[in-house]
């Protein structure tokens, strides 16, 4: 039980990524909130984590919206009295080549993915600099370190979001608060799975582990961070890539 009676948020939880991440955290002893902008899901994740014999709480949250986010995480002290973990997880993308590209696309994915992540971090940091501690942890990307075709606002974005890691990991070690980041490859989603199998080999074709990641692999990657066994690591950035990216 690394996380044993630990308070945890993970936003973008409803599915995929975030989700695998709440279970994993709950697995491992943590209460856990989760967030998400579509509510319908949530109560099937609180209900899998209490199923667990942990405290689980679900709020709906738009991350661009800071007046909501500032309602969740009261919600979340009222109910618990403090946050340890934080796992910025919600993303989307709006994928277009750069000179078909509007203005739309790259407000929404910047908005969600990056000021989103801006919101939470600032709201998880005033109660944990009380706290004199905590961990953060934001879900990156491998394009954000090598780029991607037809992806410039998801990649700036996730870019951003390393860039913003280690500002953050230097302004707070000295409270006790780690800000790490964690940057899948390519992993086995929905959108993965809807390619051809001719699109899919050329992409195993990059990975030297010669196959997709699991939701399951980044969630481990976030629960390492978030655990004691990661004191002195601040500032980082945990690939989980398959070797995609070194």
């Amino acid at each position: 039980m690394l996380l044993k009676d630990k308070i945890a948020f993970v936003t973008g939880a409803a599915q995929g990524i975030g989700k695998s991440c709440a279970l994993v955290l709950a697995g491992a002893g943590a209460d856990v909130v989760v967030g998400d902008c579509n509510p319908a899901k949530l109560p099937e994740v609180v209900t899998e984590i209490e199923a667990m014999g942990r405290r689980a709480l679900g709020v709906q949250l738009d991350v661009t919206d800071p007046v909501q986010v500032k309602a969740a995480f009261e919600e979340i002290m009222q109910k618990f009295s403090r946050i340890d973990i934080l796992v910025n997880n919600a993303g989307i993308t709006r994928d277009g080549l750069l000179l078909r590209m509007k203005k739309e696309q790259w407000d929404a994915v910047l908005n969600t993915n990056l000021t989103g992540v801006f919101h939470c971090t600032q709201e998880a940091v005033k109660i944990m600099l009380k706290q004199k501690s905590g961990r953060i942890i934001n879900i990156a990307s491998v394009v954000g370190q090598m780029g991607n075709p037809g992806q410039a606002n998801y990649v700036a974005s996730k870019a951003g979001v390393i860039g913003f890691t280690k500002c953050v990991a230097q302004e707070v070690a000295s409270r006790g608060i780690t800000v790490n980041a964690v940057a899948p490859g390519f992993i086995d989603t929905a959108m993965t799975l809807a390619l051809n199998e001719q699109a899919r080999a050329r992409l195993l074709e990059r990975v030297p582990l010669g196959r997709m990641g699991t939701d399951l692999d980044v969630a481990f990657g976030v629960k390492f961070l978030a655990s004691e066994e990661a004191a002195y690591v601040t500032g980082q950035v945990l690939n989980v890539n398959g070797g995609l990216y070194m």
